[in-house]
């Protein structure tokens, strides 16, 4: 039980660090930065990051087969992020962050279709408590006159499947390697999406913008190279469904964020809804705890 908890406390807190990008990245944009020399500086620095690391302590080759395997993952995450901000751009924050944390009972449906096995009880009652929670953490309830587009749900939803495959594919795909050297190469299928969507156009620009490099270095730790690291070390060693589950805790974590450091409003709703949230997550383990303690109770009866 003890392997569990701290292999879902690895996804928990890379999850966390995926929450602190919002708040980086609205400060960027508050000095001028546009999306793509945010998202450029993003993944150009995570590279950077990681190539260094492999370079010190992992250069282990890899296949070609597993390199595509592995930049699939990495373009999931990339996928994410663009099709987010692409949401962004035509719904309202709190109608885009609900959309994307879909991702929850995604992940949880994903990993029921290709394992053929129906969830748990625990499971879908905790994808309801965080799907009540994420209602109110978004403030869907305040009785706001939102203006909703088709391309921004498809765009919001996208980021949700996008990042249910990112989820369920860190623990599945090509696990063997070593951690450091799979995240490498995840992290440059990131950068290539990237090149992809924006053109090469986009790094000399990064490149040249000298005010760009704090961010870019903060954006790289925490949203290329801290998640995939720890996503890395949790994911494969526990259930999928889990895993969806945990990252949850993206959502507390970018609203708390936005109150410290950009001084935010949050209503008495919202913080219910973080509270509902927090709940959710931690529910499946409650109650895997709550069932091995019993069935280790009946087994020492019966003994």
């Amino acid at each position: 039980m003890t392997q569990v908890w701290k292999n879902s406390l690895y996804v928990f807190l890379g999850a966390c660090s995926f929450g602190i990008l919002s708040t980086i990245v609205k400060t960027a944009y508050s000095e001028g930065f546009t999306i793509q020399e945010v998202m450029g500086g993003q993944y150009g620095f995570g590279w950077l990051l990681m190539l260094v690391l492999m370079l010190i302590f992992s250069r282990k080759k890899v296949t070609l087969r597993q390199f595509i395997r592995l930049a699939g993952v990495g373009a999931c995450t990339c996928l994410t992020g663009v099709f987010y901000y692409m949401s962004l751009q035509t719904l309202p924050a709190s109608i885009a962050i609900v959309l994307l944390f879909q991702f929850t009972w995604m992940g949880v449906g994903l990993e029921a279709a290709l394992s053929r096995k129906w969830p748990s009880g625990a499971t879908l009652v905790s994808v309801l408590i965080l799907f009540a929670g994420t209602i109110l953490a978004g403030g869907l309830l305040g009785g706001g006159d939102f203006q909703l587009s088709l391309s921004g749900i498809l765009y919001g939803l996208g980021s949700a499947l996008m990042m249910a495959l990112f989820i369920y594919c860190s623990g599945r795909v090509e696990t063997r390697l070593p951690l450091i050297t799979r995240s490498f190469c995840i992290s440059t299928g990131s950068l290539l999406m990237l090149l992809i969507i924006f053109t090469p156009k986009v790094i000399p620009n990064v490149a040249q913008t000298t005010e760009l490099w704090p961010y870019g270095l903060a954006l790289g730790a925490f949203g290329a190279v801290i998640p995939v690291l720890l996503f890395g070390l949790g994911a494969p060693k526990i259930n999928p469904g889990l895993a969806s589950i945990l990252s949850a805790g993206e959502f507390p974590v970018a609203v708390t964020a936005s109150v410290l450091v950009l001084h935010e409003q949050v209503g008495g709703l919202q913080w219910l809804g973080i509270a509902v949230i927090l709940l959710g997550i931690a529910y499946p383990q409650l109650m895997g705890g709550r069932s091995a303690s019993s069935k280790q109770r009946i087994s020492s009866k019966a003994a």
